[in-house]
């Protein structure tokens, strides 16, 4: 059976740039977009851990270093620690979230924040295809990513980023994603770069990509530095918010700057305004956070949501102020029992089963007369005939 996983690494990010330090002057259109350093008086995302679900993390990466702290290859059901090797991707989406900024370099969106780095080697190629529903009905076992999830969760994670993704679903990856939500950990995913694709012309919609479309995961979109919808970017209902995707500074394992582009790129920078939001208010539930993110969005479509930039463009600062005015509200409204649904007269019992008693009488009655009228007048024709 092929992996249930692919990494989107080749598609989704495209690493170049010379060996000079990074330069905090080219983020700074990245950090404007979002918003990102209007909402560091708030948050910096301390105490706040995140795993990022991608090739491993080079753990001295500048920036980076004394905040990586690396897993085990999630590949194999052992767990084996042997032979993970540091890759770029998942190095330059943790630079992303937490770079530390540290003199004048490369800062992540929430630079106080830890990494938990869960790689996910791909042994194999997925093509063009996943795994068959009617193979994935029939399988048990757990995919590496349903196992990098559980991982992260239970060694401390609020928040999981994941830049990978699939055209088909498991099993054990949607149990693995209530896991999560159960446990308040929010779940951010790229929602895939197939909007160029000859179906997605041809259909005006794009292929879902897993996990970004399981229920409860923050699915990502791509936008440009001028804020429109990247053409790469796909496009279907599980893109619930955007960010930039196109020339996006990244930093290299080197320490060098590179360039991003993908909604890999994007997914990371949703991740860390995530990571603010939970390291301000912790006891906020995943669909808070979701809800905080996606209604403070920036140039929000039209008609308030479509398939392409979902809710509009993350918006760091706005989604910290929003987040705050959802701490203490109830999910539900208690009534007690004693109030049916307000003030007013409580409503009529209802009739008891079967025919109304009263009916009954009444027809009985109505009987009894007849069949005395019906006797009375037997009677006197049984007269007359005698006395004639």
């Amino acid at each position: 059976m092929l992996t249930a996983v692919r990494s989107l690494l080749a598609a989704t990010l495209l690493l170049y740039g010379t060996s000079a330090p990074p330069d905090r002057e080219q983020q700074r259109w990245v950090l404007t977009a979002i918003n990102a350093e209007q909402a560091w008086p708030v948050s910096k995302g301390a105490g706040v851990t995140v795993a990022v679900i991608d090739s491993a993390v080079a753990p001295d990466t500048p920036g980076l270093k004394g905040k990586v702290t690396l897993a085990p290859d999630m590949s194999s059901a052992t767990l084996d620690r042997d032979g993970v090797v540091p890759g770029e991707h998942g190095t330059a989406m943790a630079g992303l979230i937490a770079a530390s900024g540290d003199k004048g370099g490369f800062i992540g969106v929430a630079p106080q924040a830890r990494i938990l780095s869960v790689p996910i080697t791909v042994d194999e190629t997925l093509g063009g295809g996943a795994v068959p529903p009617h193979e994935d009905l029939l399988s048990s076992r757990e995919s590496p990513l349903a196992r990098a999830i559980r991982y992260s969760v239970d060694n401390g994670a609020k928040v999981v980023s994941m830049s990978i993704g699939t055209y088909g679903v498991h099993k054990s990856e949607r149990e693995a994603v209530s896991y999560a939500l159960d446990r308040g950990v929010v779940l951010v995913a790229a929602v895939g770069n197939d909007g160029q694709t000859a179906y997605a012309k041809a259909n005006s919609t794009s292929y879902w990509s897993f996990p970004a479309g399981y229920p409860g995961v923050i699915g990502v979109s791509a936008v440009d530095r001028q804020g429109r919808r990247a053409a790469f970017s796909s496009d279907n209902l599980s893109v619930m918010v955007a960010a930039p995707g196109v020339d996006v500074p990244v930093v290299k394992m080197s320490g060098a700057l590179g360039s991003g582009k993908g909604t890999s790129v994007a997914t990371a920078l949703v991740a860390g305004v995530t990571a603010l939001i939970k390291s301000r208010y912790p006891d906020l539930t995943p669909d808070q956070v979701a809800q905080a993110v996606t209604s403070s969005a920036r140039a929000r479509p039209s008609a308030g949501y479509d398939d392409k930039i979902g809710f509009g463009v993350v918006d760091a600062a706005a989604a910290l102020d929003r987040a705050g005015e959802l701490v203490g509200k109830r999910r539900g409204v208690a009534v007690p029992d004693s109030t049916h649904f307000g003030q007013g007269e409580k409503a009529p019992l209802p009739s008891p089963p079967g025919p109304s008693p009263w009916r009954m009488w009444l027809f009985g009655g109505g009987v009894l007369i007849g069949l005395v009228a019906f006797g009375a007048a037997v009677t006197m024709l049984s007269q007359r005939n005698r006395g004639g």
